[in-house]
């Protein structure tokens, strides 16, 4: 019954969302020599969260027809992960260390939020119930 609560549902969207954008930034980290490698990035959660392999299955709903400007249309998720932009140096390789330091502590930033927001959502749930 608590399981399909929305929120949970988008806490543990943004979590996974931390986890795969974790995992390019560390792939460009890894590269960061390899000639001609391009820098990659992930999409902003908020334009990925009708992505059902990063919320599960949250998806907005309307109260009314028309209450979505593109009722209608089916959502067409965008690919998760992009090439990112960035000056090439003289092997072509785009990777800037400090940038994926930056997006790192983001990351990191990002699933610290998800977490607090599933763990409040529990103890406003615990108690509604009672127990504490």
């Amino acid at each position: 019954m608590f399981d399909r609560l929305d929120i949970f549902q988008l806490s543990g969207g943004m979590a996974r969302h931390a986890s795969i954008r974790q995992n390019v930034i560390a792939r460009n980290i890894a590269n960061a020599d390899t000639p001609g490698y391009k820098t990659r990035d992930v999409a902003p959660f908020a334009t990925t969260i009708t992505n059902p392999l990063l919320t599960g299955s949250f998806a907005q709903r309307g109260s009314r027809v028309g209450h979505f400007r593109d009722a209608g249309q089916a959502s067409n998720p965008q690919s998760a992960v992009a090439i990112g932009k960035g000056s090439a140096s003289p092997n072509g390789n785009s990777v800037s260390l400090e940038s994926e330091m930056v997006k790192s502590a983001q990351v990191r930033n990002d699933h610290q939020m998800a977490i607090s927001v599933y763990k409040s959502t529990m103890q406003i749930l615990r108690t509604s119930l009672g127990r504490r």
